[in-house]
C-alpha cells in the first residue's frame, strides 16, 4: 500500500495603499487533516501578523481605525473563525491557531471571501500560469524588474 504525505504552505501578503509592504511563505509546522483546516492554519499565521502591522502603525501614531481585513479563499475555515458551534468539528486543531476566531471576536480582523483567482498569496504558494502570476503580481503592487544591460 502507498502512502502520501503532503506538506502544505502557508503564504499571506499585507498591502497599504495598494503596495506589498510584508508577505510570508512558509511550510505549515503540521500536519492539516482538511484543506479548510490547512487555510484555518494559516489564517491564525495572517492574524498574527496582522496585530504585529497594527501594533507598528500604532507606534508611528497611524492608529488603525477599522478591524484589518483578511482576504481568505476557503469558504469552510471562514466559517470555523466566525462560528465557535463548529468546535465539534474543531476540537482537535491545536489551540494556538484558534487565536484567529478570537481576534475576529475582538473586531481587530475581519474576514472577507476571496475568490481562488483573485488570492494575491496564491502566487507564493502555488504554481501557477504565467498569465494568472503577472496578474497577481500587478494585484500585489510588486513591479517587474527592468531589464538591465551591463556594458
Amino acid at each position: 500500500m502507498n502512502y502520501f504525505i503532503y506538506f502544505l504552505s502557508s503564504g499571506y501578503m499585507f498591502q497599504i495603499s495598494g503596495a506589498a509592504i510584508t508577505w510570508r511563505s512558509k511550510k505549515q509546522p503540521c500536519v492539516a487533516l482538511s484543506t479548510a483546516e490547512a487555510e484555518y492554519i494559516a489564517l491564525a499565521s495572517a492574524a498574527q501578523e496582522a496585530i504585529w502591522m497594527r501594533q507598528l502603525l500604532a507606534d508611528v501614531r497611524n492608529h488603525p481605525r477599522e478591524p484589518t481585513r483578511i482576504f481568505e479563499d476557503n469558504q469552510s475555515a471562514i466559517c470555523l473563525a466566525r462560528n465557535p458551534q463548529f468546535h465539534g468539528r474543531a476540537k482537535h486543531i491545536g489551540i494556538k491557531y484558534h487565536f484567529i476566531r478570537e481576534q475576529v471576536e475582538k473586531g481587530t480582523v475581519e474576514l472577507q471571501y476571496c475568490p481562488t483567482e483573485e488570492m494575491i498569496a496564491d502566487m507564493l504558494t502555488k504554481g501557477l500560469s504565467r498569465d494568472q502570476f503577472i496578474k497577481l503580481r500587478l494585484m500585489s503592487g510588486l513591479m517587474q524588474m527592468p531589464d538591465f544591460v551591463c556594458e
